[in-house]
């Protein structure tokens, strides 16, 4: 793989710099379709917590506050994303409901049972350890809540250049087995976008 393409897999990874407004630009374009249909899944209430993870710069958060006016955290690695996805959520912010930091999912900086809801959309390759990242969504959620976990099949992203180094391509039957080894009570697969991507969603 050649340089430009190490590094634009290191920019889907940690958005930085003007790589990282073009990656995300990119990616809200690409992934519009998954990016509606999690928020039609969702069902939240106006007293709702919500968190995101690898919030990016923030457009999911701002389709989620459009139809859901909740309060809503997120966690990401990069320390940019969070200059951008201030920007992309300037009403959240000024209400009070946006609350974003650097973390990173395998150590979140919440007490037990914050939460009504947990989303991420394409991180999950990324994250340093999948079963440990898991099982600290399960204890941030309050019992009988879920987290959505929106990725890509490895076949899909196979067939993508800058895919090839960096990532952890799971299927579902793989994130499935993990969810069930991080505690929750019960795990259901739902396909997105057709023979692209599915929704793997974690009861606690």
């Amino acid at each position: 793989m050649n340089a430009f393409l190490r590094y634009i897999s290191s920019q889907f990874k940690n958005p930085k710099g003007w790589g990282g407004r073009l990656v995300c630009y990119i990616q809200n374009k690409v992934n519009c379709r998954m990016y509606n249909r999690l928020v039609d899944m969702l069902d939240l209430k106006a007293t709702d917590k919500l968190l995101d993870v690898g919030f990016g710069n923030g457009h999911l958060l701002k389709l989620i506050y459009e139809k859901h006016p909740v309060d809503m955290f997120g966690v990401d690695v990069s320390a940019d994303a969070i200059a951008m996805a201030t920007s992309r959520n300037g009403k959240a912010a000024a209400n009070g409901q946006l609350h974003l930091q650097v973390a990173d999912c395998c150590d979140l900086p919440f007490p037990d049972d914050s939460f009504s809801a947990v989303t991420s959309i394409n991180t999950v390759y990324f994250w340093q350890d999948v079963l440990k990242g898991l099982s600290e969504i399960r204890r941030v959620l309050a019992s009988g809540k879920s987290f959505y976990n929106v990725a890509y099949t490895p076949q899909y992203l196979n067939t993508i250049s800058f895919t090839q180094v960096g990532y952890n391509k799971l299927c579902a039957e793989q994130l499935v087995q993990l969810g069930k080894q991080a505690g929750f009570s019960r795990v259901s697969v739902y396909p997105l976008v057709e023979g692209k991507s599915f929704v793997v969603i974690y009861t606690k």
